[in-house]
């Protein structure tokens, strides 16, 4: 018979055994993160992998809490098969689970430049996007389901090795129970401190990653499952207390605004909002000086139109550009402004307001009806019709993933807009460039192809933006007409300039006049999709009390941008952009030198980053305590 001493050993070390798996295939699904987002380690410290680790540790802590206690429990149970199989199945699917979402965000972290929280299903759950989606994505990241499956297999075959405990409790001596009792407190303690992340006041967070590397690095250091966890039931933002007063917070930000009438363009001109899908500065020739892109058209129309220097969207995914664009709130929290709790607060949208001015409204997106909560939005900022691929009604024109290509959905919709009454706001949202960068066989031979499949897709969706003038340029209300172009966010890149936090948000935007009435000019400063609300309401010459975190850019002291990702908060005026984290001015980096590395100024600039510092927490300040008390409307 074994003895008490060799018994105990043999059923802790199976544990720690067993808990060491899942540990060690997050360290590979960690490493093959490093090399499909960064190409090789020269970004990644040795300080950033222990960390990296650390994190992993926390996740797994987490994860098994509960399989850790069903099998240290001092009940007599332990070697039953009911126990076993149970232990097995949960170790089974919790396992799998942080392999597959650590090896999801290989790819998905290309678009949305951090890791994935649990607004992911949100926007998944948005409409039929994912159905239609799934037979795309599997043939696309085929190879990460083949290394899920290889990791799978390999993780059973060791786990099966490994064997099982093979006591149980009966006819047990009292000591031994006592022992296993000190067993069970001991070790759930332990690992429950491991899940905290240590003795601190509160557990470890993802916004703590920043405390372990730069901001730019903050998801090598995170992984996925860690910030899914963390992210859900996170219901409400912080009351933060940078001023004493709400009232004080003004002088530096003040996001109850009036407008002022700019007598640019006659009174009741109409106003067109074209958003194209994935249109980053990259690929785009007229923000890039001599480079050669791929907009050709959209290229001329910027040449033609009233353009800033640096354009800048509010995040990295669609469902992040609505309401930015069209109630001018952006989303300086984990989830998406539409995805959050705060998606029902009372707010006043850019068609709402002209609405009450006399304006028809209308929103057009070729996507399946309920695509990114789309239609719903519309409809809550004031779009008086919303015409998706329901209502174009030809799914002969579909691409068969996302709905109807844009060299179709565009001139209809150029058509359609003659149907509202002047003066009216229409917008339209393109879709073809957009991941799975579908090109229609007649069209394969004529777009320009690039280095990535997104460059044809671009060259694709410019021509389809030609398409549209084309036939704008027909109907009775073009030249009456003002017209907004913006991207929604900027694609996924392999380059490493176009992947840094100075860089990743910046998109073109535009202000075209059939008439030139509005100057052609690119102008010194930034514009940011914020700014796109105020400045339609001067261009139409409308008065009237709005909300907003933008600025007219025909009003003085408007060059400024912000955006927040993964716990730092990214604050851009003058040519330098300040990185804002725990409370604390981090960084200080020039936005507008073409180069791979950054250079931090911190120490060099110390009244600009106080001022920096100073507008940006009266920014964040009133921005949560807007929202948390539905304070987002200035009526």
């Amino acid at each position: 018979m074994k003895s008490l001493a060799n018994i105990v050993p043999r059923y802790l070390k199976i544990l720690l055994v067993r808990l060491s798996i899942p540990f060690v295939l997050l360290s590979i699904t960690r490493i093959l993160f490093y090399l499909f987002n960064t190409g090789n380690f020269s970004d990644v410290s040795i300080s950033d992998f222990l960390a990296g680790m650390w994190f992993d540790a926390i996740t797994i802590a987490l994860y098994f809490l509960p399989y850790c206690i069903i099998y240290l429990a001092p009940v007599p149970i332990r070697g039953y098969k009911a126990h076993q199989l149970f232990l097995k199945f949960y170790f089974i699917l919790a396992t799998a689970l942080l392999v597959g979402l650590n090896l999801m965000d290989i790819e998905y972290f290309n678009y949305t430049s951090k890791r994935s929280t649990v607004d992911l299903f949100a926007i998944l759950g948005a409409g039929s996007d994912f159905s239609q989606l799934i037979t795309t994505f599997m043939k696309d990241f085929w190879y990460l389901i083949a290394i899920f499956i290889l990791l799978i297999v390999a993780m059973w075959k060791v786990h099966t090795k490994i064997g099982n405990p093979d006591e149980t409790f009966n006819s047990k001596p009292p000591k031994f129970y006592r022992t296993n009792s000190i067993t069970f407190i001991l070790g759930i303690g332990i690992l429950i401190l491991i899940g905290r992340g240590g003795f601190g006041f509160k557990p470890t967070g993802i916004l703590e990653a920043a405390n372990f590397t730069r901001s730019g690095n903050t998801a090598l250091v995170l992984n996925t499952p860690f910030t899914m966890l963390k992210s859900y039931n996170q219901v409400s933002l912080e009351e933060l207390n940078y001023f004493n007063t709400i009232s004080e917070t003004e002088r530096y930000f003040n996001p109850n605004k009036t407008s002022q009438p700019a007598h640019i363009l006659p009174d009741n001109s109409n106003v067109v909002i074209i958003i194209l899908e994935s249109f980053g500065n990259e690929y785009v020739g007229f923000m890039n000086g001599e480079k050669e892109g791929y907009t050709p058209f959209l290229d001329s129309l910027m040449s033609e139109s009233l353009t800033f220097e640096y354009g800048f969207a509010n995040g990295k995914k669609s469902i992040e550009a609505m309401p930015s664009i069209f109630a001018s709130i952006p989303s300086l929290m984990d989830n998406p402004y539409i995805s959050s709790i705060y998606s029902s607060n009372k707010i006043v949208g850019l068609p709402e307001l002209l609405g009450r001015h006399g304006y028809e409204t209308a929103f057009y997106h070729g996507a399946t009806n309920g695509s990114m909560r789309f239609d719903a939005f519309s409809q809550l900022i004031g779009f008086d019709h919303y015409f998706g691929r329901k209502e174009y009604g030809n799914d002969q024109h579909s691409d068969k993933t996302w709905g109807i290509l844009d060299e179709y959905f565009e001139p209809w919709s150029a058509r359609k807009m003659s149907e509202l009454k002047e003066p009216f706001m229409a917008s339209m949202f393109t879709l073809s460039s957009h991941h799975p960068y579908f090109i229609p066989e007649h069209m394969r031979n004529k777009v320009k192809t690039g280095p990535q499949p997104i460059c044809a897709s671009l060259n694709y969706g410019d021509i389809a933006l030609r398409l549209f003038f084309e036939e704008a340029k027909k109907q009775k209300w073009y030249n009456n007409t003002v017209f907004i172009i913006t991207a929604d966010h900027t694609n996924s890149s392999d380059e490493k300039f176009y992947n840094l936090r100075t860089q990743m948000y910046q998109i073109p935007i535009a202000i075209y006049h059939p008439n030139g009435k509005i100057k052609a000019q690119k102008k010194e400063g930034i514009i940011k999709q914020l700014d796109i609300y105020p400045t339609i309401l001067d261009l139409l010459n409308i008065k009237d009390d709005f909300y907003s975190f933008g600025s007219s850019v025909f009003q003085p002291n408007n060059s400024q941008a912000f955006n927040y990702l993964e716990g730092t908060y990214y604050y851009y005026k003058n040519g330098k952009m300040l990185t804002f984290t725990n409370n604390q001015a981090r960084n200080l980096y020039d936005f507008t030198i073409r180069s791979n590395s950054l250079v931090d100024s911190i120490s060099y600039f110390t009244e600009e980053v106080k001022q920096y510092e100073t507008t940006l927490k009266a920014i964040i300040q009133r921005y949560n305590h807007d929202l948390i008390r539905n304070q987002t409307a200035n009526e």
